[in-house]
């Protein structure tokens, strides 16, 4: 019964495009196309890539000042926000400490 099932079944199984026994899609020319301008670009990058435009000498603490300069502007935007000091005599002068009980 099974090997005249096996023999005889037609058709695949399920979803036809994925899963172990699927179909296999058939290979188009505009898929060739794709295929090599993708390995093109990959060489293509790969060559830059492997050519670095800055020696590690040159690289070695080359965005120090730009850094510094960015944290500085943080910093100063930061400082603006924030209220003046006050001293003690300001919070405390509504109690009229200093007044005397006689005029």
């Amino acid at each position: 019964m099974f090997l005249t099932l096996r023999l005889l079944r037609k058709g695949i199984p399920g979803k036809q495009w994925i899963g172990k026994y699927r179909r296999q899609r058939p290979i188009t020319w505009q898929m060739k196309r794709n295929m090599v301008k993708h390995l093109e670009r990959e060489a293509e990058n790969e060559y830059w890539i492997s050519r670095p435009y800055i020696t590690e000498e040159q690289e070695w603490g080359h965005a120090a000042e730009r850094r510094a300069q960015n944290w500085l502007s943080i910093k100063e935007k930061s400082v603006v926000n924030f209220p003046e000091h006050k001293s003690i005599t300001d919070h405390l002068s509504h109690l009229r400490i200093t007044k005397t009980w006689s005029n």
